[in-house]
Order: structure tokens, then sequence, then C-alpha cells
């Protein structure tokens, strides 16, 4: 199987399967899904889901999130992995989205990563979600799934797995194409153990297909 046709059906199966897919993390504006990302690196969707209602509560635009402390949101947010540094990159996001651009998120990739705590992946992602660009957002289900499929080969960073994904996947399904690999990491493809025998897309699998050649 080439990789043009590895692509093109594995991308059919997808869309055919969950043409709408969307983040599971839970938000009501660009700000607040900011925040999510920014919360969910090295963590679950889930425990950022817990702990973002009283977060939002409190602190709903750039402007009050700016007036505030890093301890004062360190203890809101002490459940996720690394409070205390998350919460002085939020409070520093905040502040620099008041001084530099009037309390609006910007829609320049290179923009997003000035903030502080927003590296190329999370600026991805707000790229890809609320401004709809062609931007492929890489985290370890993302890498891990692409790599197994066969998607990417040879790729030992995320930056060199987003630069292939891009390349091969048509402009206007790269936003959905973020969220399915996420997905199919979360719930299918999952790093211990694949659940091939729930897998729909095994033909076109080359871990899979190598498992079975060598057994």
């Amino acid at each position: 199987m080439t990789s043009k046709e590895r692509y093109s059906n594995v991308l059919q199966y997808f869309q055919e399967n969950n043409p709408a897919p969307q983040t599971e993390l839970q938000y009501s504006s660009p700000f607040e899904l900011l925040m999510a990302v920014m919360l969910s690196a090295q963590c679950t969707d889930k425990r950022v889901n817990l702990i973002t209602p009283e977060l939002f509560r409190q602190y709903p635009t750039p402007q009050a999130l700016a007036q505030a402390s890093p301890q004062q949101i360190a203890q809101i947010i002490r459940s996720v992995s690394y409070p205390n540094s998350k919460a002085q990159h939020l409070v520093g996001m905040a502040q620099q989205l008041v001084s530099k651009h009037n309390g609006q998120i910007p829609n320049d990739r290179s923009e997003l990563e000035k903030l502080p705590g927003v590296g190329r992946k999370t600026a991805n992602v707000i790229a890809s979600v609320i401004f709809h660009q062609p931007a492929m957002a890489v985290d370890t289900h993302v890498f891990r799934v692409a790599a197994r499929i066969g998607l990417t080969r040879n790729a030992k960073t995320p930056l060199a797995a987003e630069q292939q994904l891009t390349r091969n996947i048509p402009e206007q399904l790269i936003p959905y194409a973020h969220h399915w690999l996420i997905l199919h990491g979360r719930y299918i493809c999952q790093a211990r153990q694949p659940r091939c025998q729930e897998c729909q897309i095994t033909t076109y699998c080359k871990h899979y297909n190598s498992k079975k050649t060598s057994a």
C-alpha cells in the first residue's frame, strides 16, 4: 500500500464515521479554550474539565485574570500537573493579552507563541479550533497514532510529524484530522495496549499488518 493510499483510506474512514470531531475540553469562549489547553499539558482533559468551571467563573476575561496573583490561580488548579508554573503562565498570558492585544486572542500563530506558556502545540490548537486554520497540533496521541498507522515515517520530533501530516492531508481536513487522531489514540490506539480487535482501520495500519506478517 502506498502512503497516498493509506492517507486516503484512513481519512475517508474518519470522515464517514466522525464527520464533525471536536475537542473534549469544555469551554464557551476562545479565552476559556486557551486556558484549558494550557492546563492540559501533561494532564488529561477529564482532569482539566473538573478544574476549569471554577477558574472560568472567577476569571472569565483576560482583564480579570491579569489582576490575579499566581498564588490565587495555583490554589484553583492545584490538582493539575505543575500547578505553580501553569499558574504563572496563565497570569502572564492574560497580562500580555491585555497589554499587547487589547484583551483579544491573536489569530496569528507566531503571536500566539509569544504568549507565556503557549508553545507550538497550544498555538496550533487555538489556530485550528478557534480560527479554523490548517494547523496540526501534535500531542503524544497524534505522534504515536500517526507513526503506528504509517502516516508518518521516521519522524523523531513532533515538528517532524506535523510537517509530514500537513504535507499529506488536504488543507481543509487538517483541523479535523487533529481530533481524529487524538480520539483514536485516546480510545482505540492506546499507548500500552492498542485495542486492535476493535479498530476499524487495521486494513490500512502499518503496525497491525507488520504484526500479522511476523506472526
